[in-house]
């Protein structure tokens, strides 16, 4: 049963709404009928098997993927492309490695997504990168190349980028990969504490569950074009994910891990394990998009009686 739409204004609308949106690669259906709501100050874990979506949900998010059918709202407005209401992280490799940029340049590139290069920024802008630069702890990486970096220390320089101009809605997608599990727990907390800081809405996208689980408030589980919403113990479930995989999948949980088990394997490892840079049909977005894009939409949230989020 669809929930009545509200008049909404961006001091209490919805970070993100999805209405009966279908998003569509090519002749390939991403998602079909979906709709859900994120609320604002939500830490949202966004995961599934590869090919599912993840980075295409985002994408439409941006006003980059425009929906085949239904309608995708951003604090109650209509997606556009260059919302500054939305602070954006695509998948990146090893494409920063190499670079001798400093820390303090390489994040005020972001300040004009349409221009690269060193960037001549004006007082207000120095002082909008001083200022994400202390908010992520990135203030001693200022003057050092990213050649000299570690992969969690560009981390922490590519989300100081995405906060520029004070974001309600941060999209990270796949902030975890190529990181050791040392490195992953300080991304995932660091996010945790901004976006507590902030009063923000994060998704966050990942390969595995339980780098997340001690940040999620929900999470969204994407597969087989249908989304499920909900805490971890109401969507980490058998029934969802068979559902969402197309397969049995059994959950098992040890010492507060989850695994997620099709016969002996581990499907979530198994899927980054064997993840290339084109994700079956799914692009991925390499060295680091300065489209500050953003986008609006609108989305229902469906829940079962018993307050448990399934598909929607």
């Amino acid at each position: 049963m669809n929930m009545p739409r509200r008049a909404a204004s961006p001091g209490n609308a919805p970070v993100l709404e999805l209405d009966r949106v279908t998003l569509e690669l090519g002749d390939r259906e991403i998602l079909r009928d979906t709709s859900f709501t994120i609320n604002q100050g939500e830490f949202i874990g966004v995961l599934g098997p590869n090919g599912a979506g993840k980075t295409t949900l985002m994408r439409s998010v941006l006003g980059l993927v425009p929906a085949a059918r239904g309608t995708v709202r951003v604090l109650g407005e209509p997606v556009v492309r260059g919302n500054p209401s939305i602070g954006y992280m695509p998948q990146t490799r090893s494409a920063l490695a190499g670079r001798r940029v400093r820390g303090r340049d390489f994040v005020a590139m972001a300040a004009d997504g349409h221009r690269w290069g060193l960037p001549h920024a004006d007082a207000k802008t120095c002082a909008d990168v001083d200022r994400v630069l202390e908010l992520v702890g990135g203030s001693a990486l200022a003057a050092r190349p990213l050649s000299e970096l570690s992969g969690g220390e560009r981390q922490r320089l590519l989300l100081a980028q995405c906060l520029l101009g004070n974001p309600r809605l941060l999209l990270l997608d796949e902030p975890l990969i190529s990181l050791d599990p040392h490195h992953q727990k300080a991304v995932v907390e660091l996010v945790k504490r901004v976006q507590q800081e902030l009063g923000i809405a994060v998704l966050f996208s990942a390969h595995e569950l339980n780098p997340l689980l001690h940040a999620l408030d929900r999470v969204l589980y994407l597969g087989n074009g249908v989304a499920a919403l909900g805490t971890v113990d109401e969507v980490i479930t058998k029934p969802v994910l068979s559902r969402l995989y197309g397969s049995t999948i059994e959950v098992m949980r040890v010492n507060g891990r989850i695994f997620v088990m099709s016969g002996d394997v581990e499907v979530e490892k198994h899927d980054h394990e064997h993840e290339d840079d084109h994700q079956h049909g799914e692009p991925h977005s390499h060295g680091h998009a300065h489209d500050h894009a953003h986008g609006h939409g609108h989305a229902h949230h469906h829940a079962s009686r018993d307050g448990h989020t399934h598909d929607v």
